[in-house]
C-alpha cells in the first residue's frame, strides 16, 4: 500500500546530497556555508582553526580538526524552501576511499566540486566514476573564484574531456582572482556584483535584459566587461536550453561559480539545487524488485557505524537511510541478519556530532540509532516485509600491521576497542583461525588510516598503543565460480577468517597472489566482498 495526504507530502520534500571532491577544494567550507544559508548555524567556521576562530561545524573529531581535514562522513539536516534537505560531508583523502563509497550509497544526487585552479583532480575522478556507476545525478559548483585559476571556458572544456560528461553553465564568473567582480546567472538573468573588500552577504543585484545589457557596464572595467560578454557568446551561441531530464538521466550537469570561503554564490547553487534536485528514489534490492518511497511498508540500510561520537556515554551510533514508508521513534522492526524482531528505542538527526532527538522521519530521511552490536554496515531493517538491499561492498586493504598495548593487562579492552573500529568500518580485521581473536592483523587503504586509529585508541579508548607492520599488501577473497567462499586452497596458502567469517589469504606481493591463481584455476580471488546482510 501506498501512502497518500500528509506522509506522502514529507517523503516529496526530502533531498538527500553528497558533496565530494579531491581533498583541499573547499568541500567542507561549501559545506559549512550551506548550514549557515540553511539557518542552523549563524557563524562560520574555519576548517583548520587559527586561535580565537570558529571551527567547522562538520569535522567534528579533535583529529580533524588538527590536520584540517575530513577523516570521517558527516551527517546534517536542515530546512531551506520548504524542502528537508540531508548533506552528507565526506573525506575527500584516498586513504579513506570507503567512506565516501558507502556514503553514495545512500544519497539521489551529489554536488562535484572543482577547485578553479587544479581543475579535475585525482579523488574527483573516482568519485565521479561511483556516481555514474550509480546513475547519480551530479551538480557542479567550481569554487575559488577569488583566486586565480584557468579560464571558465578551458575548466568546462577539461571537465567535459575528463570525465567524458556535458556540462550547463547555469552561471557564469565575471572575472576570476583579484579581478573577480561577481556572477551572471543565466536562468534569471541578473547580475550579481561582488566586491571582495567585503562579507559574500553584501552584493549588488541587477536584473538585466541579457549578459550584454549595459545596465552593469560602467560597475566593471571595460576590459571585465568585454571579456566575459565574449565568453558568453559562445556559450550562449551553442548551448540549448536546461533539460531538467537529461541531468536526471545524468547527462548532463549543471554548472555553477562562486566561492565558499567568501560565501559568494553558495545560496544561488542553493537554491537551483532545491529547484532540480531529485526526491527520494525507488531502491533495488537483491530480489530485483525495487522499493518504491511511497510504501507504507518502512525499510531501511545502514550504511554507517560511527562509535564514540559522546565519548561520555561510549555510545555508538548506526545511521540509517530510509528507503520507504514512515519511521516513528521505539517502533519494532525486523532485522535482515538476525532475523530478530529488535526495537529503535533511541533516534537522532545531526549536525555533525551534535544530534537531536526525531520523533519521526521519512523515506529520504537518514537517522541514527543507539546500537548495543545488533548492527553491521548492510544490513537492512523494514517494519512489516523484510526486504535486502543492494550489497554494499569492502574493499581490499593494502597495508597491514598488528597492535601491542604498552600495559598488558589493557590487551582484552584493546581487543574489543578494534572490534568496534572494525564494525564501524575504520578498519579491518583479519583472524587467523588457530589464534582466534587473541592477535587479530589489521588491514587498511591508506597510511593515513593507521594514524587516525592510533590518535582513537588514544583519545577514545585511553590506550597506549604501538603497530608492528606485517609484509603483507595483497588481500583477497577466494570465491568459486559460483561465488560461493573457499576455505582450502591448492598450495602453502595460509587461509584467514574476516569478521564476518569470510575466509581471506594475505599475500607479500603480487607475484604470490599470480602464483596463487595458477595453482588455484577454478578459484577467483575477490578484490572485495558484500557487507550486505
Amino acid at each position: 500500500m501506498l501512502l497518500t495526504g500528509a506522509p506522502a507530502q514529507e517523503i516529496q520534500r526530502r533531498r538527500t546530497f553528497a558533496i565530494i571532491s579531491h581533498p583541499d577544494a573547499g568541500k567542507t567550507t561549501l559545506t559549512e556555508k550551506l548550514l549557515y544559508h540553511g539557518g542552523v548555524i549563524h557563524e562560520t567556521g574555519e576548517v583548520k582553526g587559527k586561535s580565537g576562530t570558529k571551527a567547522v561545524t562538520s569535522d567534528w573529531m579533535e583529529l580533524e580538526r588538527q590536520k584540517g581535514i575530513s577523516i570521517t562522513s558527516s551527517v546534517m539536516t536542515f530546512d531551506y524552501q520548504k524542502l528537508r534537505v540531508n548533506l552528507l560531508d565526506t573525506p575527500g583523502h584516498k586513504d579513506f576511499s570507503e567512506d565516501p563509497y558507502r556514503v553514495l550509497m545512500a544519497v539521489e544526487s551529489a554536488c562535484m566540486l572543482i577547485d578553479v585552479a587544479k581543475g579535475v583532480e585525482e579523488r574527483t575522478k573516482k568519485l565521479y566514476d561511483v556516481c555514474r556507476y550509480r546513475s547519480i545525478p551530479i551538480f557542479t559548483f567550481i569554487n575559488k573564484l577569488d583566486r586565480e585559476g584557468k579560464a571558465p571556458l578551458d575548466l568546462i572544456d577539461e571537465v567535459e574531456t575528463t570525465l567524458k560528461m556535458s556540462c550547463y553553465p547555469v552561471t557564469w564568473p565575471i572575472g576570476i582572482g583579484q579581478r573577480f567582480r561577481g556572477i551572471y546567472n543565466r536562468m534569471s538573468k541578473e547580475i550579481i556584483l561582488y566586491d571582495q573588500r567585503r562579507d559574500g552577504d553584501e552584493v549588488t543585484v541587477i536584473p538585466v535584459n541579457g549578459y550584454r545589457d549595459e545596465k552593469w557596464k560602467s560597475l566593471v572595467s571595460e576590459e571585465i566587461y568585454e571579456q566575459t560578454c565574449e565568453e558568453l557568446d559562445l556559450i550562449e551561441g551553442v548551448l540549448p536550453p536546461f533539460d531538467p531530464e537529461k541531468f536526471l538521466k545524468g547527462e548532463i550537469s549543471p554548472v555553477t561559480f562562486g566561492s565558499a570561503k567568501q560565501n559568494f554564490g553558495v545560496d544561488i547553487f542553493l537554491r537551483f539545487f532545491c529547484q532540480f534536485a531529485p526526491g527520494p528514489q525507488p531502491r533495488n534490492t537483491q530480489s530485483q524488485v525495487p522499493v518504491d518511497p511511497l510504501d507504507s511498508n518502512f525499510t531501511g540500510f545502514v550504511f554507517k557505524i560511527q562509535a564514540n561520537m559522546d565519548r561520555r556515554h561510549r555510545d555508538r551510533i548506526a545511521f540509517i537511510r530510509i528507503c520507504s514508508g514512515r519511521f516513528e521513534r521505539g517502533m519494532k522492526v525486523k532485522h535482515s541478519r538476525h532475523n530478530k524482531e529488535i526495537r529503535l528505542s533511541y533516534s537522532n538527526q545531526f549536525i555533525a556530532n551534535e544530534k537531536a532527538t526525531v520523533d519521526e522521519a521519512y523515506a529520504g530521511d537518514i537517522v541514527g540509532v543507539a546500537d548495543t552490536g545488533n548492527f553491521a554496515i548492510g544490513d537492512s531493517v523494514a517494519s512489516d516485509k523484510l526486504v535486502r538491499f543492494e550489497d554494499i561492498p569492502k574493499f581490499a586493504p593494502e597495508l597491514f600491521s598488528r597492535m601491542s598495548v604498552t600495559d598488558a593487562m589493557k590487551r582484552r579492552k584493546m581487543q574489543e576497542a578494534l572490534v568496534h573500529l572494525s564494525e564501524e568500518g575504520a578498519i579491518q580485521l583479519f583472524i587467523d583461525p588457530l589464534v582466534g581473536m587473541q592477535d587479530p592483523i589489521i588491514g587498511v587503504v591508506g597510511e593515513l588510516q593507521f594514524e587516525v586509529l592510533v590518535h582513537r585508541m588514544q583519545d577514545e579508548y585511553n590506550l597506549d598503543v604501538k603497530l608492528n607492520r606485517l609484509p603483507f599488501s595483497v588481500a583477497r577473497w577466494p570465491r568459486s565460480q559460483e561465488g560461493k567462499a573457499v576455505s582450502e586452497l591448492k598450495g602453502s596458502f595460509q587461509v584467514y577468517r574476516d569478521l564476518i567469517d569470510q575466509p581471506v589469504i594475505l599475500l607479500n606481493q603480487e607475484w604470490d597472489l599470480n602464483w596463487a591463481k595458477k595453482e588455484n584455476p577454478e578459484v577467483e580471488f575477490a578484490t572485495s566482498i558484500s557487507r550486505a546482510r
